[in-house]
């Protein structure tokens, strides 16, 4: 005998087949319920605008995709065997693994057990193919990604020096260009139902300005991640539309164009120039030094630090930390210290390993007590 308890209205009952299968038929609904397709329509409208149901296809909150906007491409490592010798060859290994800001991100994400997907740009050649291969081993919704024939999927090459510090990164990611407004406006569905929005830098100027104008009409938290100094011009004037900025001491100096970020009032200036300009959470990466962080109306960054690790690896480091921020965002949107902390946790764990996405990330992480210490 079913211990189940059946729900007391018609709308209860609705909600838990829907619950019970998202992918039920209006039709199907009404037969199992004895309502008509109105009464059916009249309760799903009713509970989309109780929020319990999001948008089309029967979302329920929980499900609701953390949505990754921006780079994919594939990142080759080299790392110098001993002293690097400018203008000389140096003995150095090399590794191939998938990369990219948003698909990193994505990949940290779905590895927490989040429902994640990426809209990105792939080419049609075995590195795009291989991409999407390990996305849909990950869960990674990729449907609505632009495909390419004829274009080349975006590269990323790093080098190295042997303690695993960066020394130079050429990228060639021309591919990402074609996600233009045009692109987001047809993609639009993928968004609809996006718990969050994370959109990365490699993304052009128009393109920003867009997904920072939707969600500040839809009121969907997103959140930006920063690529590199060059890119930091992407950013408008108006950041009204953005949660959260996260990115490094260079690139906020870049962005505000003023003198190296080194004290508490050079900080302090920084972050009252984009409240200026709307912007409510500000994260600030120092590498081994850790993070700066300050949320809405808070006129001081506070500082974390980052946990003392053996690195073997930098690459990614950044992406993961992004991932963790995402991830405690999407669950409390005020608590940024929180977040913080679990993203300097996944950072590290990432530096420890040689892949850009540690193979260590689990859902477990999101429950773990020490994450909020």
């Amino acid at each position: 005998m079913s211990d189940f308890s059946a729900p007391s209205s018609k709308k209860e009952q609705l909600l838990a087949l829907i619950r019970a299968n998202p992918f039920i038929s209006q039709q199907e609904l009404g037969e199992r319920l004895g309502l008509s397709r109105s009464a059916v329509a009249g309760h799903i409208a009713s509970l989309t605008r109780e929020r319990r149901l999001l948008g089309r296809a029967y979302v329920l909150p929980q499900q609701a995709p953390l949505v990754c906007i921006g780079g994919a491409n594939l990142d080759r490592k080299l790392q110098s065997l001993g002293p690097l010798h400018l203008h000389s060859s140096n003995p150095a290994r090399q590794s191939e693994t998938p990369g990219g800001v948003a698909r990193n991100i994505a990949e940290n994400l779905a590895r927490l057990g989040l429902p994640t997907r990426l809209l990105s740009a792939f080419g049609d050649d075995a590195a795009g193919h291989a991409l999407l291969e390990q996305a849909a081993q990950l869960r990674i919704d990729t449907r609505g990604s632009l495909r390419a024939s004829g274009a080349a999927t975006g590269s990323y090459t790093a080098v190295l020096d042997a303690d695993g510090e960066l020394m130079l990164a050429l990228a060639q990611m021309a591919l990402i260009e074609q996600l233009t407004p045009e692109f987001l406006r047809i993609a639009a569905p993928q968004r609809a139902d996006a718990a969050l929005l994370v959109a990365d830098l490699n993304l052009g100027a128009d393109s920003i300005a867009f997904l920072i104008d939707e969600a500040c009409q839809h009121g969907t938290p997103l959140v930006l991640v920063a690529v590199s100094v060059p890119k930091m011009e992407r950013l408008p004037q108006d950041l009204s539309g953005a949660q959260c900025l996260i990115l490094n001491e260079a690139e906020l100096q870049a962005l505000v164009g003023g003198q190296p970020l080194k004290s508490a009032a050079t900080r302090r200036r920084a972050l009252g120039a984009l409240r200026a300009r709307g912007l409510r959470q500000l994260v600030v990466t120092a590498g081994a030094a850790g993070v700066y962080c300050s949320s809405a109306n808070e006129e001081e960054l506070v500082h974390l630090p980052a946990e003392a690790v053996q690195v073997r690896d930098v690459s990614g480091a950044g992406d993961a930390f992004s991932a963790g921020v995402c991830a405690s965002l999407h669950r409390d949107p005020q608590d940024l210290t929180l977040a913080c902390r679990l993203g300097l946790r996944l950072a590290a764990l990432t530096l420890q390993t040689e892949a850009s996405v540690s193979a260590e990330l689990s859902p477990a992480l999101l429950q773990d007590p020490q994450d909020s210490r």
